[in-house]
């Protein structure tokens, strides 16, 4: 007889604010049942394993020294689990307040059930297909692999991997369970075995899924409840690696469960869509990174070739007054240096930023008006084609930005404060806007919906000016407030309310969630992405790629003047040799002037930085670890070349340490 009735093992690594949330919707949702639940860390470097045992003293915890894979870290809490049920959930999950209740009862009711899944939406209120799925034969892998699967996706022939034919709202007998939701039955794992460890990560859930209809068991998807996954894999789904991992772990699986030709075909068609996956990966990421260089080098390229003849015939009443050298030597460099300036200036990180656009252009004819004055006459065949084509380039690129935005966002320029309002009670909602401020996090707030009508009736009376209805009437509200952010604060709202809400509002709006006493927001918007590890959504400067540039350019530059220097800053420093050892590795990348705090136990989550030779609260003993995390989460908000260099005045005798 088992001892309670489910077990419940969450793997994590390195998901420590998805983690907090998901441990506490498991709280809430094993409320009047038997249960225990394990976390297994795989040597996480986040405090993922501090905050589990300070917080959930409940929760029994194993704590790898190492990452040894999903299916042997699951495996590691199974052998030592005592429910009749086994529940394989993903830490970047979040379960409603009756999900546990109604998968026991069905379960209950359908003793041939072997595994069973649930409704999953992402962090955007989508329906996630991977919900239910088909078991992965030669055919059905090669509609997966090759697109077609998602050009028909409610074909019975083409998309059977994600069962697209099988309505969302029913309860249907399925073959495939998805590993971030995996209902088991114990004695099924007993006869069947646990996960293979073969799998390192993906696959082990198609394997287990199989040998559990091999067993004679069944397999059902249902969507009487449903949870949230943020898909926070450690493998973005648009990384080669994760082309990689999929595929072979796919191979892993024909191999074992397949034989002869329909294991060889299997085999030789998962190898082939590495290979055509990662191309088009690769030609996919190259196009997203390099469309505006080359859309507007060639369009700026072509358009001096342009002016060139009209000005000819204009100003001269010859087209072929200018010499063809012209179009191989000047146009090449000119387009190359206001194609090099704006890539320097931000303008291709932020593309409809049009503000660092024009900035970087101003830059880039001006270096081009004075390399222009100093070459000699022959080499300069007319002041006038080059304003004018500093002219042209300015019109070309704001135009391919404005086109562009339209047809990606409908609204032209940048993106503006997203319009935020906070679902919930007045003190978590103050709470919410505190966190928000003290992050820097910029937003056009709206106001506050209360959780149900009392709560707004009172509000109302006690004169809380910002509070704009009830939840009862939050649709409404969305769409006449044009909102495009909300804030759920889970402390006065449940689960089941948040997602329902997320599901029926879609896509169309951004979500947070403020877990209850937790000094986090978390969400995701972006489908097929993993969830990303922030407090909120954060601008931190130091993940800006132009500010990234800055910071590289000046650990060079002054490892440069170091050594150039050294002669004089020997005298200066403690350590003279030192200071030499540390150019030279600043100079090879080996290590920054500046880096984060070495103490700071959660530096992980942060943006990655090497390692500092010296670093924000330098010089200060026995601060809380608490603190050493917030002087390098200011350090990575606010960054700019001047902290570092205050920094390096500030702590001189210290820069050969």
């Amino acid at each position: 007889m088992r001892a309670v009735q489910l077990s419940i093992v969450i793997v994590s690594y390195n998901v420590r604010y998805f983690l907090e949330q998901c441990l506490l919707s498991v709280e809430r949702a094993t409320e009047g049942m038997e249960t225990e639940t394990w976390v297994v860390d795989n040597n996480s470097a986040d405090g993922s394993v501090e905050l589990v045992r300070r917080r959930f003293p409940w929760v029994r915890v194993i704590a790898n020294t190492a990452n040894p894979g999903f299916s042997i870290a699951n495996n590691q809490a199974l052998r030592q689990s005592s429910g009749k049920y086994m529940l394989l959930l993903n830490p970047d999950t979040v379960v409603q307040e009756d999900t546990f209740r109604r998968c026991y009862a069905f379960s209950e009711a359908h003793p041939e059930l072997g595994g069973l899944g649930v409704t999953m939406i992402d962090g955007s209120g989508r329906f996630l297909p991977e919900s239910k799925r088909g078991l992965p034969t030669p055919w059905v892998a090669f509609t997966k692999a090759f697109g077609l699967a998602r050009l028909f996706p409610r074909s019975r022939r083409f998309n059977h991997y994600h069962l697209g034919y099988l309505p969302a709202d029913e309860t249907h007998p399925i073959e495939v369970l998805a590993g971030a939701y995996m209902w088991l039955r114990a004695e099924a794992l007993e006869k069947v075995g646990l996960l293979d460890e073969a799998f390192f990560m993906y696959g082990e859930d198609i394997d287990l899924s199989y040998r559990l209809l091999q067993g004679g068991y069944q397999n059902y998807y249902f969507p009487e409840t449903s949870i949230i996954h943020y898909k926070g894999e450690s493998t973005k789904r648009g990384s080669l690696n994760y082309v990689r991992v999929f595929y072979q772990a796919m191979i892993i699986f024909a191999r074992k469960h397949f034989v002869g030709s329909q294991a060889r075909l299997l085999v030789w068609m998962m190898q082939l869509a590495v290979y055509v996956r990662a191309t088009l990966t690769v030609v996919s990421n190259l196009w997203q990174r390099l469309r505006f260089p080359l859309v507007d080098a060639v369009g700026i390229y072509l358009g001096l070739r342009l002016l060139k003849q009209f000005w000819s015939a204009y100003q001269f009443g010859d087209p072929t007054y200018f010499p063809e050298t012209i179009n191989y030597l000047h146009f090449p460099a000119y387009t190359l240096l206001w194609i090099g300036s704006i890539f320097l200036g931000g303008g291709y990180d932020r593309p409809y930023a049009y503000g660092r656009l024009l900035r970087s252009l101003v830059v880039g004819t001006l270096l081009l008006l004075a390399i222009y004055a100093l070459l000699p006459e022959v080499l300069r065949p007319s002041r006038a084609l080059l304003v004018l084509g500093a002219a042209w380039a300015t019109a070309w690129t704001l135009g391919v930005r404005t086109v562009a935005s339209l047809f990606s966002h409908g609204t032209v320029g940048a993106a503006h404060d997203r319009r935020l309002v906070i679902v919930g009670g007045t003190a978590e909602t103050q709470r919410t806007l505190s966190l928000l401020q003290r992050a820097g996090a910029v937003r056009n707030y709206l106001g506050r919906i209360a959780p149900t009508d009392e709560a707004w009736q009172t509000g109302a009376h006690a004169g809380a000016g910002e509070t704009i209805g009830s939840s009862a009437r939050l649709e409404t509200l969305v769409a006449l407030y044009r909102v495009e952010e909300l804030i759920f604060c889970s402390a006065d709202l449940d689960n089941t309310a948040i997602q329902r809400w997320m599901s029926h509002l879609g896509p169309g709006v951004q979500y947070r969630i403020l877990p209850e006493a937790s000094g986090s927001i978390i969400g995701s918007h972006q489908r097929d992405r993993r969830g990303t590890l922030y407090t909120i959504d954060v601008n931190l400067r130091i993940s800006d790629p132009t500010y990234r540039r800055g910071k590289w350019l000046f650990d060079r530059l002054g490892a440069v003047c170091v050594l150039l220097l050294s002669p004089v800053l020997v005298w200066f420093v403690d350590q003279p040799l030192g200071l030499l050892r540390n150019a030279l590795r600043v100079l090879l990348a080996r290590e920054s002037w500046v880096g984060y705090h070495p103490d700071d136990p959660q530096r992980d989550v942060l943006p990655p930085l090497r390692t500092g030779v010296l670093w924000p609260g330098m010089g200060a003993e026995s601060l809380a670890t608490d603190t050493l995390h917030h002087l390098n989460l200011l350090y990575a908000r606010d960054y700019g070349v001047g902290e570092d260099w205050r920094l390096i005045v500030r702590h001189l005798r210290q820069l050969g340490r």
